[in-house]
């Protein structure tokens, strides 16, 4: 049987970024599963156009990504979600795959990076990784993107876990909440002088180039500079970090895992 490995993520139009985040996961994920072609999707459509019309690079949606593997054959496909969070994203990912389930003899979704409780944990020691060391009054705050679904709760769960475990980091979300201005005034309590801005996302792409690390008025940076917090940009995305890696290629193999269990 002709077995494809699907890794869909977002995307990205920042040819540098893509190789340090995207290809860095599909090639963990691919060496996990040697049996397997490896194969590329985006979800954002935003995202596919511009690359065909700036550079003529065509990538497909999942949903056209799996339809061309059923005509070529596949009909063992694993796919893997590099999305952080169960939101509307991974949602269509979701009602793509089972309106095709009846073409493959098997398929298999892989979860995004932030979908049990013990993933919060895991996230939080994969951080730790790519943290700077940190000097008293300095902490670490990570820029997730946010949503309007209902999963942008993952945002506040993993801050709130931050604050439990005494881990030296905040989360806050650009386009839900945990709002950053409500993070300022708590590091703003907490006399914290010095902070370093990351991505909370598995690349560094418009979000932090522009909403975290530039100098415009509303950036982060600008924002905690504004009241007296010094802060360090790091144009790192999530991609970059192995134990961050290590994660998606783990919950890749639980979904396989659960399968063959239930077929068993």
């Amino acid at each position: 049987m002709k077995k494809a490995l699907l890794v869909v993520s977002f995307g990205t139009s920042y040819p540098d970024t893509c190789e340090k985040n995207i290809v860095a996961c599909e090639q963990a994920l691919a060496e996990s599963c040697p049996d397997r072609t490896l194969f590329r999707a985006f979800t954002s459509g935003m995202i596919i156009r511009k690359l065909k019309q700036r550079d003529n690079l065509h990538i497909d949606t999942p949903l056209v990504a799996l339809k061309k593997l059923a005509e070529q054959g596949y009909q063992d496909v694993a796919i893997q979600s590099l999305h952080i969070i169960n939101g509307d994203e991974y949602e269509k990912i979701v009602r793509e795959v089972q309106s095709l389930r009846p073409l493959f003899t098997r398929l298999t979704l892989g979860a995004p990076l932030l979908s049990s409780h013990a993933d919060y944990e895991h996230l939080m020691q994969a951080l730790a990784w790519q943290m700077p060391v940190l000097s008293a009054g300095e902490k670490v705050v990570f820029m997730g993107h946010g949503a309007s679904h209902h999963a942008f709760a993952a945002y506040a769960c993993l801050d709130h876990m931050m604050a439990a475990h005494r881990f030296p980091a905040r989360v806050g979300a650009v386009e839900s909440y945990p709002e950053v201005d409500l993070v300022i005034e708590s590091l703003q309590r907490e006399a914290i002088t010095h902070v370093h801005l990351m991505p909370l996302m598995l690349v560094a792409g418009d979000h932090a180039i522009n909403d975290m690390a530039s100098d415009e008025d509303d950036s982060w940076k600008t924002q905690f500079q504004q009241v007296g917090i010094r802060a360090t940009p790091h144009l790192q995305g999530l991609g970059e970090n192995p134990a961050i890696r290590a994660m998606f290629v783990s919950h890749l193999h639980q979904a396989l895992a659960q399968q063959l269990e239930v077929a068993a």
